[in-house]
């Protein structure tokens, strides 16, 4: 609802108007809530909260695997994955296992042909490598403290932090000052915020959130609201999270299936910065060099494709890349779907 949806919600959450760049207008799309616990997901077992990496793969592998038995005129489609943030996690976990699972004679076959990750967290080195690197290099700290990060912080051992890089760290982000840190260059929530049409509102979660614990809505949706833990929520407790999710793309790249990683370049969360440092430690070869891809006359990004791996920016978009670019994600989509490289001329 707040980005590639059908719908969004208007300001006070009451209504809904409809989203022309709707994904959902190029392909078939089922939305997860995923892991249980989020949205209105629900179990009768309280430890089934309690999920992590492993747990959330399993369980979502079980829905798909339910979903086209329940529905089996699906089962000979083109089946893609698409997430965003955390899903640098989820979405190769939940691919390998499809995979693996496909090569059992009596599994359900899901004819997984790719997946598209949006503003990722693949790597922790190169995540805080590149957060730091991000901000310095869109000037949000100083000279003197990303100095002091670079020389006395090693993202790459082992060992707990230094004293000296945990200061370093601390006022860096303190530096920083009230920002969105979803998109650097995007204003803030607040009362005076007035309602946009078509463009990003930064208060549209507010919306959504209010929308969805509404209880003519709950009904409507059939929502079970009477377990745990109740009303629409965006998170769940977490068990297990491995440091790096790089082997699992690099099988990925082996595997046939399309790969595709992407990147609103205003994002400091899971900067375009960490995740070209993550692609540095694949160390793929290049088979189509840097350029501009385009969309609605404009530049819609850059992308470089690698040996089965594609990279794509998204120019002026967050880590929600379609809540602030919506024309450039739909066009990024659609080249995702027909395996083909984003536009490179105006046309």
């Amino acid at each position: 609802m707040n980005e590639l949806g059908p719908f969004r919600v208007t300001k006070g959450g009451k209504m809904l108007w409809k989203n022309p760049y709707a994904w959902n207008n190029v392909a078939n799309i089922i939305f997860l809530e995923s892991p249980a616990g989020v949205g209105f997901s629900y179990s009768n077992t309280s430890s089934d909260y309690i999920t992590g990496d492993t747990k959330s793969a399993a369980d979502a592998y079980t829905f798909l695997v339910n979903w086209l038995e329940r529905f089996p005129e699906y089962k000979t489609r083109d089946f893609l994955m698409t997430g965003e943030s955390y899903a640098g996690h989820y979405v190769p976990q939940l691919a390998q296992l499809i995979l693996h699972n496909n090569k059992i004679t009596n599994h359900t076959v899901i004819n997984l042909k790719g997946v598209a990750i949006g503003n990722g967290y693949y790597d922790i080195e190169a995540q805080a490598n590149g957060s730091y690197d991000y901000y310095w290099t869109h000037a949000l700290i100083s000279d003197e403290i990303h100095h002091g990060i670079v020389s006395n912080c090693n993202f790459s051992s082992a060992d707990p932090p230094t004293e000296a890089c945990q200061a370093y760290q601390s006022q860096a982000n303190s530096a920083i000052g009230n920002i969105d840190n979803d998109n650097i260059y995007a204003p803030l929530c607040s009362s005076n915020t007035p309602p946009w049409i078509n463009a990003y509102d930064p208060c549209s979660f507010n919306y959504s959130y209010t929308y969805l614990n509404t209880p003519a809505v709950q009904k409507s949706l059939h929502a079970n609201t009477t377990g745990i833990p109740g009303p629409w929520e965006t998170c769940s407790n977490w068990d297990d999270e491995p440091d790096t999710v790089l082997p699992l793309i690099k099988e990925l790249t082996s595997s046939g299936i399309s790969v595709w990683l992407y990147s609103g370049d205003t994002d400091s969360v899971c900067s375009v910065t960490t995740t070209r440092y993550a692609l540095n430690k694949l160390g793929l070869s290049i088979k189509t060099p840097w350029y501009a891809w385009y969309t609605q006359d404009e530049v819609g990004g850059y992308a470089v494709e690698y040996e089965n791996l594609t990279f794509v920016t998204v120019r002026g978009a967050g880590h929600l890349v379609p809540s602030y670019q919506p024309a450039r994600a739909l066009t990024l989509f659609a080249s995702f779907l027909d395996r083909k490289l984003p536009p490179s001329n105006h046309s």
